[in-house]
């Protein structure tokens, strides 16, 4: 009986190019041709639990997978539009994402493992905070409230690391803040693995030359600054994530309030100009309104307008969508735009603080000049958004009173004498032209909210006037407060948007200054040269447990039927006795070597591995072709122990001036026990494979991207434990059928000299048979 037990089956319409297994769930994530993600659940045959669609925001060429180690986040890169998307595995909803300078060809997500230091880091630190804290406090949007608990995940320190072409290699703490960017890579990424302790990362490279096939090289990076700063990198990660969030919900924020502006509000501007154009008489708008107000006559253009253009029904319907539209930009910007730059004045001085620590974070790049820069900005975003607080409030008031004056006056009712101060104050402050025509060529400008959220450089149409503002006066008329740190500068002629641009600029020059001195700390320790691809397609594998990185990779040109095992220390400065070996894949499927009894000739069998993964940390899951049928073609999944096999005794000679693939002689062969770990493919042309130690499950996919098939891996052991339960559970039974006879007997023993003694007796024993009899037997005695 085979080991592995069929439990899945489908047919996809479109190819699938990637798929990865959740680390501690039954879903897996598929990428097909097309740019759809799927997320698919184990049980029920692969049903669908949500899919994503390529849109205009993702792009639809999708070059990568990768599972945050906690399972919650998927991301994965896009070619087309050089970004990578983290999406919540819960729902088809896009956390985050960012761009990137080249495509991602690989991406791998590794969790730091616990370390002493932890105690340390959120105990007896000045800077020390919970998460629950940092959540509460980023209450600016409601809806979003949970993103950051899912973006940050658990307290432990997690980074996604993303390679590329052209030695494209940059890690991204919690997957969002960019912690580095390496530099001094040759060649396209392939694969990429970061040790658990941060001490070095391992990359596969592809290096093409036009003459030669593509090389490919083993490269390891000292990556110790990252273990050495450990407390202090979280620290820094967690607060410029943060950071980085807020900038985003900044964003949608403004992005909402520009929705919230409607076209409708520039009616009256378009009315009242071709009003002017359209005018014969030589006296102002602003004088014939006044007039209106002040003798209640007005000119025969004016009337015109006034009974042709602005109709009760206009007005009302104008006044209705300026109030709304206005209330809820108001909203927008309190609720949100002035709380998340509060939130962000908070983070930035904490960071500032570290950055003054300077024995502690020096060495991460954190740069306290850079950071104030970044206070600043965030200050004048404050004060922009309180001076379009202010623009708002005081133009709802006038329009308001200008619409109800000519509601009003159409109406024949009477006005108070305030509600005509404001219309005389409107009137005089909007309808001033002349100045206006001369710098943007407009007539006029009385809805003054939407300048504010024009994403352009120019100066705004209609500045507030400051004129009679105590405060700008004290501070123009001080000596010392005029060119103050301490205050913030407000840009008056400014647009929101060009501060926000401000804002963000300041930020990312603040953040990107620690990846930039990370990155360079990273140097390369090892560069091995393996072998020649002459083929598209090419197999290698990394992985970081205990304190060691283990490369698997194949040579078919040389040695087809091996499999090697590079095995290095995760620290740079610690060799590694035998670090090289070579599986031999021609042992017999139905017979181990150490057996006594040889296998015939017959079951001998040569095969190549087309695809390996990591079941758990000693074995590795693989798809195994068969070189001799070569009409069939038989595919084998097989799962290969590495604890025998990774004890060799022999030790190769590097000779790092030529290819792995020239001096093969010298590399030690180790055989496997394979025994009933296999399973002939029947069927379906396999070519790839995903694992999920933790759920015993294997997902294979067909040569031609459109056939998968699932097995449960420990199906045989499953029902082995099952029927040795089921013996041990009659056992169980029959030993407590025994303890309760004897208790009964006893009991009987103890109340025969009763009546209801002797009953109980006569009961007990019903059905008890020679038990009964024999241990009242005993009792007698």
């Amino acid at each position: 009986m085979p080991a592995f037990r069929q439990v899945g089956e489908k047919q996809l319409p479109n190819p699938i190019l990637y798929m990865a297994w959740s680390p501690n769930r039954d879903l897996i994530a598929l990428a097909n041709t097309s740019g759809e993600v799927l997320l698919l659940h184990r049980l029920a045959n692969f049903q669908r639990v949500w899919s994503l669609l390529p849109n205009e925001n993702t792009g639809k060429e999708i070059t990568s997978l990768a599972w945050r180690p906690d399972g919650k986040v998927l991301a994965f890169s896009v070619g087309d539009t050089k970004q990578v998307v983290l999406c919540d595995a819960e729902k088809a909803e896009i956390l985050h994402l960012f761009p990137v300078e080249y495509p991602a060809s690989c991406m791998h997500w590794m969790e730091v493992q616990d370390d002493s230091r932890w105690g340390v880091l959120y105990k007896e630190d000045p800077f020390s905070f919970s998460i629950d804290d940092l959540v509460s406090f980023i209450w600016f949007i409601e809806e979003k409230s949970d993103e950051v608990t899912n973006l940050l995940g658990e307290v432990r320190l997690n980074i996604l690391v993303v390679g590329g072409p052209s030695g494209f290699v940059e890690l991204y703490a919690y997957g969002l803040y960019k912690i580095a960017t390496l530099s001094g890579i040759s060649g396209t990424c392939r694969s990429l693995g970061l040790s658990s302790d941060l001490k070095s990362l391992s990359v596969i490279t592809e290096i093409r030359s036009t003459e030669d096939n593509p090389e490919i090289h083993y490269i390891q990076l000292d990556t110790g600054l990252l273990s050495s700063c450990l407390p202090e990198l979280t620290k820094m990660a967690r607060k410029f994530t943060h950071i980085s969030t807020l900038l985003q919900y900044l964003r949608l924020s403004l992005t909402c309030m520009c929705e919230a502006w409607e076209d409708i509000l520039m009616q009256m501007d378009l009315r009242l100009t071709k009003f002017v154009q359209e005018k014969n008489t030589s006296t102002q708008v602003q004088d014939e309104f006044l007039e209106l107000l002040l003798w209640g006559h007005a000119s025969p253009e004016l009337q015109a307008l006034l009974m042709n253009q602005l109709t009760v029904k206009g007005l009302k319907m104008l006044g209705q969508s300026i109030d709304s539209s206005y209330s809820s930009i108001q909203k927008l910007v309190i609720s949100h735009l002035q709380s998340g730059s509060e939130a962000l004045l908070y983070h930035l001085s904490e960071v500032k603080g570290m950055a003054l620590w300077k024995q502690k974070f020096q060495p991460l790049g954190l740069d306290p000049a850079a950071i104030e820069d970044a206070i600043v900005a965030v200050g004048s975003f404050t004060l922009k958004a309180s001076e379009l607080l202010q623009v708002i409030d005081k133009s709802m008031k006038n329009f308001k009173a200008f619409f109800r004056w000519l509601y009003v006056g159409k109406l024949h009712f009477c006005m108070t004498q305030k509600d005509l101060a404001f219309v005389a104050d409107f009137l005089s402050e909007h309808f001033s032209n002349e100045e206006l025509f001369d710098r943007k060529g407009k007539y006029f400008n009385v809805e003054r909210v939407g300048q504010y959220l024009k994403d352009e450089d120019e100066d705004l149409v209609s500045p507030p006037n400051m004129e009679g503002n105590q405060w700008v006066t004290f501070v123009k008329q001080s000596t010392y407060l005029k060119e103050s740190p301490l205050l913030f500068p407000t840009y008056p002629q400014k647009s929101l948007h060009f501060v926000k641009r401000m804002m963000e600029g300041s930020i990312d020059l603040c953040l990107q200054k620690p990846a930039e001195v990370i990155g360079h700390s990273i140097k390369q320790a090892v560069c091995l040269r393996l072998y020649t691809v002459p083929e598209r397609y090419s197999l290698f594998l990394i992985i970081s447990k205990a304190g060691m990185h283990y490369v698997v990779f194949c040579m078919p040109e040389i040695s087809p039927s091996k499999i090697y095992i590079l095995r290095r220390a995760t620290d740079p400065n610690r060799s590694v006795a035998k670090g090289l070996v070579a599986l031999n894949l021609n042992t017999p499927l139905n017979s181990s070597i150490d057996d006594e009894t040889p296998a015939p000739a017959s079951a001998d069998s040569s095969y190549s591995c087309l695809d390996a993964r990591f079941y758990d940390n000693e074995t590795l899951t693989v798809v195994l072709r068969s070189l001799e049928d070569d009409e069939n073609k038989m595919r084998v999944l097989a799962q290969l122990h590495l604890n025998s096999a990774l004890s060799w005794d022999e030790e190769f000679t590097w000779d790092l001036t030529l290819r792995l693939e020239q001096q093969t002689e010298g590399i030690p062969v180790q055989g496997l026990t394979w025994r009933n770990q296999s399973r002939e493919m029947d069927n379906i042309k396999a070519q790839f494979v995903a694992v999920n130690g933790i759920r015993k499950v294997a997902c294979m996919l067909s040569a031609n991207l459109r056939h998968i098939r699932v097995f449960e891996m420990d199906a045989e052991e499953e029902e082995e434990e099952e029927e040795r339960a089921d013996e041990s559970q009659e056992m169980s039974l029959d030993q407590d059928r025994l303890e309760d006879t004897m208790t009964n007997q006893s009991d009987a023993g103890e109340g025969r000299d009763g009546v209801g003694g002797a009953e109980e007796a006569q009961v007990a024993g019903q059905g008890s048979g020679d038990i009964l009899d024999e241990t009242a037997g005993s009792d007698k005695l």
